[in-house]
């Protein structure tokens, strides 16, 4: 499915329309919400990226089926996160200003891993992008979203 790109194209929306992104790290798509992985560089697996499919900034912007199912998206996605990496917590996260598209930033948090912890998750994004720290495996990112789309196909859902 092609979204509609506003008039002065953001990065998310680009993301949304090109077939090559698509094919890397999108998990799940309809026409609410874009679950796709982090892209190369990504700062871990399985940091998720919740979007609307629609060009808006926040929630601010919410239609109201937007609005009635945006939290049932984010348990959803979450919950995928968790179950593909075990990992003990989800962090929620958006900021918009990188992007002005509402992209939620849903973030493994392992207990053992003090990369995971808080404020470090900042940290560690800042270190990928001045490539202060090595990166996520590629293949392994692969390997993630493989295993959501069956996750989500399983369950019969879709974000």
């Amino acid at each position: 499915m092609q979204l509609t790109l506003p008039e002065k194209c953001c990065g998310v929306c680009l993301q949304h329309n090109d077939s090559a992104s698509q094919e890397r790290f999108e998990i799940s798509r309809n026409e609410l919400w874009v679950l796709r992985h982090h892209p190369n560089p990504a700062p871990r697996i399985g940091w998720l990226l919740l979007d609307t499919s629609r060009h808006v900034s926040g929630p601010v912007d919410f239609s109201d089926l937007e609005a009635s199912q945006w939290g049932l998206a984010v348990q959803q996605a979450s919950r995928l996160v968790q179950s593909i990496t075990g990992c003990d917590r989800v962090y929620a996260i958006a900021f918009g200003e990188g992007a002005r598209h509402l992209h939620l930033h849903l973030i493994p948090r392992f207990g053992h891993d003090p990369e995971t912890e808080a404020w470090c998750v900042a940290d560690l994004y800042r270190q990928i992008a001045q490539k202060q720290h090595p990166p996520a495996n590629p293949e392994a990112i692969k390997t993630f979203v493989t295993k959501g789309r069956e996750v989500i196909k399983t369950l019969g859902e879709s974000l």
